[in-house]
C-alpha cells in the first residue's frame, strides 16, 4: 500500500508542476537553473516552459503507470518508475546542454 501511495504522490507532484509550466507562458524560467534572460526571448521562455511542463507530465505518467504495477506486484513498479524516470532526466539534461550549447 506504501508504494501505491507513493506513486500517486510523486506523479501528482509531477503532473501540478507540468501543467504549472505548461500554462506559465514563460514565467517559470525563474524557477530554472542556469537560465540566463538576459539572451532570450520572451517566444523562447514560452516555448521552454511548454517543453519542459509536458516532459514533466510525461514523469507522471511513467508513476501512475507504476502504480497500476504496484497494484499487482507491490515495490515493482515503484523501482521501474524510478529506473525509467533516471534515464529519462538525464537525456534531459543532455538534451537541455546540447540546446544551450546551440543557443
Amino acid at each position: 500500500m506504501f508504494y501505491i501511495i507513493f506513486d500517486l504522490v510523486i506523479s501528482f507532484i509531477f503532473f501540478i508542476l507540468g501543467f504549472w509550466f505548461y500554462k506559465s507562458n514563460g514565467k517559470a524560467t525563474e524557477c530554472l537553473s542556469g537560465y540566463s534572460k538576459t539572451i532570450k526571448s520572451k517566444d523562447y521562455e514560452t516555448y521552454l516552459c511548454k517543453r519542459y511542463g509536458k516532459r514533466m507530465i510525461i514523469w507522471g505518467i511513467i508513476f501512475v503507470i507504476g502504480t497500476c504495477i504496484d497494484v499487482f506486484a507491490p515495490g515493482i513498479g515503484c523501482l521501474l518508475a524510478w529506473i525509467i524516470w533516471f534515464i529519462l532526466f538525464i537525456v534531459h539534461l543532455i538534451d537541455r546542454t546540447r540546446k544551450e550549447q546551440q543557443d
